[in-house]
């Protein structure tokens, strides 16, 4: 068995050489991303790992289809950047890694608002200049405020029991209940709901499709005065602009982003040296009342080791019985 793995970073190389090793499978690394240049580099290859942002050209399966590569296993969660009908045109299998550490983006929106709520990037500016002086800058107490979280999945259970450990009350809201959390009568009915009695709305849901947001100037108005946003799920689910003017105008406290809907090409990538053109996103990275990250809620050594591993298995799976655990169900 051979397979080759696209778009390593570097911090994932040694989970990869590792597994190979253990596993006895020869694992080609490969930097760039998996194109229908690249994809040439995978002839004579059992099974193609991948992870990319960028959306997967229809023209990379067929050529997996030429080669007689029918399996592709992705390092991340999200699936909407692959063309399902030329997965099944080219009878491609497809599979991810749904749960790499649920814990490390919880605690990261967490953390963000922590520091949202003691003003800390402010502080900390203030301190580089020698102005050591409170005001205004006073903080607010986690235990005193209402969380909101959309979306009871993993991340979402996993946020709501750090949330109640700081002694917040926790309200949610998932189409689909949790039989525990069901018991404990943390569902509210609907999202606007919870937009509405929530000091703070944190969203652990999927993309709600092309021009769809959960956040925008319409739902913004019907939210509590000083309210706070947390986003560490998709960059699509909130109109940014909207967002910057609500916390601007005084309506919302601020917003602690680590998605953004137009970060690709952008998130982890060095753009120090270049005229930056985005006006919003700059507002926002000047605003003290934003706490913005570039995509890095997932980012620790347990859950990069996950993807690695995670990914590599599933294919295993996949060559060996023809189906795995973590095969997407492409429908019909």
């Amino acid at each position: 068995m051979k397979l080759i793995d696209f778009g390593v970073r570097e911090d994932e190389k040694k989970y990869i050489e590792e597994w190979s090793k253990e596993n006895n499978i020869e694992v080609k690394i490969v930097s760039d991303l998996l194109t229908p240049e690249t994809v040439q580099l995978a002839k004579g290859y059992d099974g193609i790992v991948a992870y990319q942002q960028l959306p997967y050209d229809e023209k990379i399966f067929d050529t997996m289809n030429e080669y007689g590569i029918h399996v592709l296993s992705l390092r991340n969660v999200g699936v909407d950047n692959v063309p399902f009908a030329a997965l099944k045109k080219n009878q491609i299998r497809l599979t991810n890694v749904p749960s790499y550490s649920p814990e490390a983006i919880a605690e990261y929106s967490v953390t963000g608002l922590m520091a949202l709520l003691r003003n800390l990037k402010h502080m900390i500016r203030k301190v580089d200049q020698h102005d050591f002086q409170w005001a205004p800058d006073i903080g607010r107490e986690l235990n005193q405020l209402t969380v909101g979280v959309a979306g009871t999945g993993r991340i979402g259970r996993a946020a709501i029991k750090i949330y109640q450990g700081f002694g917040a009350k926790v309200i949610a809201y998932d189409k689909f209940h949790n039989p525990e959390l069901e018991k404990e009568g943390l569902y509210v009915d609907d999202l606007d709901t919870l937009l509405k009695e929530s000091d703070v709305v944190t969203l652990h849901i999927p993309s709600l499709g092309k021009g769809n947001t959960l956040i925008n100037s319409k739902s913004i108005s019907e939210m509590k005065d000083n309210a706070i946003v947390i986003n560490t799920a998709r960059g699509d689910l909130i109109n940014t602009k909207d967002l910057y003017d609500a916390v601007a105008s005084g309506k919302l406290y601020g917003a602690v982003l680590d998605v953004y809907e137009k970060e690709v090409g952008v998130f982890n990538s060095d753009l120090s040296d270049q005229e930056f053109s985005d006006e919003v996103l700059d507002k926002v990275i000047k605003s003290p009342r934003f706490i913005l990250t570039p995509h890095i809620a997932f980012y620790t050594t347990k859950a990069v080791k996950n993807m690695a591993t995670v990914s590599l298995n599933a294919m295993v799976s996949e060559l060996k019985t023809g189906t795995s655990e973590n095969e997407i169900d492409l429908g019909k």
